[in-house]
């Protein structure tokens, strides 16, 4: 995606709120907005923000995991699904 042609000053987002609402709804992409021709802020539609956050979540989660890996904090899988095993029968 190209953000250059997603970009609008800030007196279009004034006059045409509507407008860049419904478009932002429709392409899923950000819009960039100006003021004094200097990039101010970003808009987003709410579904793309919350798949952005998703994934944000999935990547701490991600490097977490490798962290605790280059430290060492590791188990052997068979002690991990033994430990899983005996808990779904405590739950069972």
């Amino acid at each position: 995606m190209r953000y250059s042609s997603q970009v609008k000053p800030i007196s279009y987002l004034k006059a045409n709120a509507a407008e860049v609402l419904k478009q932002l709804g429709e392409q899923q992409g950000p819009l960039v907005i100006t003021q004094n021709g200097e990039a101010k802020a970003v808009l987003q539609d709410v579904r793309a923000y919350e798949q952005t956050q998703e994934t944000l979540a999935l990547l701490r989660i991600l490097a977490l995991g490798n962290q605790e890996i280059e430290a060492g904090k590791l188990s052997p899988l068979d002690a991990v699904a033994s430990r899983l095993r005996a808990r779904r029968k405590v739950d069972a």
